[in-house]
C-alpha cells in the first residue's frame, strides 16, 4: 500500500516549515530545487489569493444575515489585498500578471469547485482551511526566492480576517450537534485535494527519494497546523 507523506513514521528529523514570525534566512526549507520557477511561483500565489477572494464574495451574495456578509467581506477584503500586493510584485518585476495567472486557471478553478460546499457553512470552512494550507505551503517555498520571496512572505504573512468566518463556523456547530460531525468530515475531506495542489506547485512531477525526504518534512508541519485550525474549531481533523 503506497503511503502518503503524511502517513509515515516519524524520522526524527527537524526540518521545518519557515516559522510566520520569521522572515529572515535562518529557517528556510532547503528544496530550493523542487522550487518552480518565480514567474510560476508568483503566479499560482496570486491566483489562489484571487479565487479565494471570490469564493468568499460569492458568499457574501447568498448569505442573508448581515452580521455574517460583514465577516465575510472582511476575510475577501483580506486575500484581495494580498492578491492586488502580489499582482503590483509581478509588475514590479516587469511581467504582466494576466499571462502569469492563466495557466493557473483552469486547475485553481477546479480545485475551488471540488472545494465548494454544498452547504454556506462547509464552503466557509473550505475557505478557512485550504487557504491557510496553502498560505503556509507558500510562505515555505517563498524561501527559495531570496529577497522577493522574502516579499511574498510578508504579504502572506498579512492578517487574513478570517477569525470572524471561525466564530460563525462555532456558532454553527453550537446551535445543532449535528453539524460538529458533519463539519469534521468535511474538513477532513478537504486535506487530500489541497495537498494535491501543493504538491503539484513542486517540480519535477515525480519525485526520487531524495525528493520526497526534502518534501515530507514540510507535508507533516502542513497537517499539523491542519489539525490546530481543526482543534481550534472543536473539529476533529
Amino acid at each position: 500500500m503506497v503511503k502518503w507523506f503524511w502517513q509515515r513514521r516519524d524520522t526524527g528529523r527537524k526540518l521545518q516549515l519557515r516559522s510566520r514570525d520569521e522572515l529572515g534566512g535562518a529557517n528556510r526549507v532547503d528544496f530550493e530545487e523542487l522550487a518552480p520557477d518565480i514567474q510560476t511561483f508568483l503566479g499560482q500565489a496570486a491566483y489562489l489569493q484571487l479565487g479565494f477572494f471570490e469564493t468568499l464574495s460569492e458568499l457574501i451574495q447568498t448569505t442573508p444575515e448581515l452580521g455574517e456578509k460583514e465577516a465575510l467581506s472582511r476575510a475577501a477584503g483580506a486575500a484581495l489585498t494580498k492578491h492586488e500586493a502580489l499582482v503590483a510584485l509581478i509588475r514590479e518585476r516587469g511581467a504582466e500578471p494576466t499571462e502569469l495567472m492563466l495557466p493557473f486557471r483552469e486547475p485553481l478553478d477546479a480545485f475551488r469547485h471540488a472545494t465548494h460546499g454544498v452547504r454556506p457553512e462547509e464552503t466557509m470552512l473550505s475557505v478557512h482551511i485550504t487557504a491557510g494550507m496553502l498560505d503556509d505551503f507558500y510562505l515555505a517555498l517563498s524561501a527559495s526566492y531570496g529577497e522577493t520571496g522574502d516579499r511574498v512572505a510578508r504579504i502572506l504573512h498579512a492578517d487574513d480576517d478570517r477569525q470572524a468566518i471561525v466564530d460563525l463556523i462555532g456558532e454553527t456547530i453550537a446551535s445543532d450537534p449535528e453539524w460538529k460531525s458533519l463539519l469534521a468530515l468535511w474538513g477532513r475531506r478537504l486535506v487530500g485535494d489541497t495537498l494535491l495542489i501543493a504538491r503539484g506547485a513542486l517540480r519535477p512531477l515525480t519525485l526520487g527519494a531524495a525528493g520526497q525526504d526534502k518534501v515530507e518534512p514540510v507535508f507533516t508541519e502542513l497537517m499539523a497546523a491542519h489539525s490546530r485550525r481543526m482543534d481550534a474549531m472543536g473539529l476533529a481533523a
